[in-house]
């Protein structure tokens, strides 16, 4: 059965899930957002206990009990699951460093998620001190901790400073045949798809890299006219599109620059 990608306006994923990808954050970036989260959950409870008339419950023993049970499970697991719920994903420590947690998919997470981070959290961030998560996460690459790998999200670093790879060159055999062609309006997500494709071709398994190729092919096809030449090996086709698209619109920004020159006066 023959696999096909997924395309829609906003991203493209090919049956191998190749997609955009946000950068997992390191442990470090982790340790101290929740070392912020921490002080942050100490001054409220200091200001909390301040306000309160600690008198009354020095009174009542049973009062002051509950009101310490009721205090922990907020400050453990119901600060948490609102915080990450209502923000999608970020805390004060993950807004102060550039964090948000986002599901597998990379999508937003949602109650759910949040809670079973929080419920797990109480165990190995709070009973053992964050020994257990320390633990879980120095051995996966994303540093997931064990809440995120039972509710399936991991953290990532949400301002992240891109920087622009050098684009694909024109294969000369192609060249010809791209310069003519008539290149229609390609989406911003499959030229991403395509040029993230050609960047890691070269570290993809053979079948996952023919496969991927093929269905990228697919999706360029139907935009370009004439068809490439029948041979022509389907990464060299991407290429060549991409390399052509580039080259033209660098020609008529130079025009664009021309013509404004022309027409407005000079400024000092």
């Amino acid at each position: 059965m023959p696999t096909r990608g997924i395309f829609d306006a906003e991203r493209f994923v090919t049956s191998e899930a190749v997609e955009i990808e946000l950068p997992a954050a390191s442990l470090p970036l982790r340790m101290v957002s929740g070392l912020v989260d921490l002080l942050v959950v100490a001054l409220l409870v200091v200001l909390l206990v301040l306000l309160l008339p600690t008198e009354l419950f020095l009174r009542d023993a049973a009062l002051g009990q509950a009101f310490v049970i009721v205090l922990m499970a907020l400050v453990m697991a119901g600060l948490p699951i609102a915080l990450e719920t209502l923000t999608r994903g970020r805390t004060v420590g993950k807004l102060v460093l550039g964090l948000r947690t986002v599901r597998e998919d990379t999508g937003p997470i949602g109650l759910r998620h949040a809670t079973i981070r929080a419920l797990v959290g109480t165990v190995e961030l709070w009973l053992t001190l964050g020994g257990l998560a320390l633990l879980v996460a120095v051995t996966n690459e994303k540093a997931r901790r064990l809440g995120d790998l039972l509710a399936g999200t991991y953290v990532v670093r949400d301002r992240v400073r891109l920087r622009l790879a050098e684009g694909p060159t024109m294969p000369e055999a192609l060249a010809p045949w791209a310069r003519q062609a008539d290149i229609g309006v390609l989406p911003d997500a499959l030229v991403v798809a395509v040029r993230q494709f050609l960047q890691r071709s070269g570290r993809l398994m053979p079948e996952a890299r023919a496969r991927t190729g093929a269905e990228l092919y697919a999706a360029i096809l139907p935009r370009v006219a004439p068809p490439p030449p029948p041979q022509a090996p389907p990464e060299e086709v991407l290429a060549a599109v991409l390399a052509e698209r580039r080259r033209r619109d660098e020609r008529r920004l130079d025009r664009d620059d021309a013509l404004r020159a022309r027409v407005l006066p000079e400024t000092s």
